[in-house]
């Protein structure tokens, strides 16, 4: 019997419209001669099932389940692909752990950990996972500008600490211009990270559970026209990814590697994307995305298609591998 797949997609961050676009790619290019497939958006103001025709009705949230034709349908795994919260954070992948549903992202807490750039730098340290010098502010603090930038050094980045890697940052060059890019990380979360700017060659491995196996993809390259990879870049053509990267193989066996074992050592599932920049012949961590973007232009995509992996292979092989 066919299996029944919800695409969850949307969320509550402002990341909710790439994530709809992800989520209806792959509705279009999942088999569905194989699985039978329902889009659900889930929004801040209400989960539905968005029919065919784009008719909306509601999921019943006390087993996520649907009503179509005077039937009840249930679901046997939900592919998940929504950005920021509530389907990257761990919330959704709680939830479905408690009415016993299998979903294609990883588990709640390494979802809640990842999410977390603070949390999750700290975790990899003893590891040996090298990453920039930074700093920590929570809402209500007290700023010490001077200690800030004796800490990480100018010009350094001021990022929302939970939140996608394109809301709540700003590359600071001057001390004067501190405080504006402190209030405007406050708007997009209530924790920040300062860090030191690394200038070398940035780099995204995604790495992804397949034929039971974690493979790590071939290695893309981001350059960007802005002054860094901003939303701006990464979403309106304002950068240049290049897969495969131009690095040498030295490069990308150590940045292949640290990618794979830092999957090993979160004991991971589903998709990854993490971000590092080479310096001095060294990749150091910036951060780690596990529901990242599956649109035809997105970056996880494009490494699997240099990989010989269809975008229907590779939305395919995360509901296998959910479902063993």
């Amino acid at each position: 019997m066919k299996k029944n797949i919800a695409i969850i997609m949307g969320g509550y961050s402002n990341e909710y419209k790439i994530s709809l676009k992800s989520g209806n790619v792959a509705y279009k290019h999942l088999n569905s001669n194989k699985f039978n497939l329902y889009r659900i958006h889930i929004l801040k103001d209400k989960w539905v099932y968005v029919d065919a025709n784009d008719a909306e009705s509601p999921v019943d949230k006390s087993d996520f389940s649907i009503i179509e034709n005077g039937h009840k349908i249930k679901f046997d795994c939900v592919f998940n692909a929504i950005h920021g919260t509530p389907g990257e954070d761990g919330y959704l992948q709680a939830y479905f752990n408690l009415i016993g549903i299998t979903q294609t992202a990883c588990d709640f807490y390494q979802a809640a950990l990842t999410f977390n750039k603070r949390d999750l730098l700290s975790t990899l340290k003893p590891y040996g996972i090298k990453a920039a010098a930074s700093y920590y502010l929570n809402k209500g603090d007290v700023v010490d500008e001077d200690e800030i930038i004796n800490t990480v050094g100018l010009p350094c980045f001021v990022k929302a600490n939970k939140a996608g890697s394109s809301f709540g940052i700003s590359k600071v060059h001057k001390k004067e211009d501190l405080p504006k890019a402190i209030e405007n990380a406050y708007l997009a979360d209530d924790e920040i990270i300062i860090e030191a700017f690394l200038d070398g060659t940035e780099v995204s491995v995604g790495v992804i559970m397949y034929n039971g196996e974690p493979k790590v993809l071939p290695i893309t390259e981001i350059t960007t026209e802005n002054d860094f990879f901003d939303y701006e870049a990464k979403y309106e053509g304002k950068s240049q990814e290049i897969t495969p990267a131009r690095i040498t193989k030295e490069q990308e066996e150590k940045v292949s590697n640290i990618a794979l074992r830092v999957y090993k050592i979160l004991k991971m599932k589903g998709y990854s994307r993490s971000e590092f920049i080479f310096v001095d012949n060294e990749p150091f961590m910036l951060e780690m995305n596990t529901t990242p973007g599956l649109t035809e232009e997105s970056i996880l995509p494009q490494q699997a298609a240099v990989a010989g992996i269809s975008l229907s292979q590779l939305f395919e092989s995360a509901i296998t591998e959910a479902l063993r």
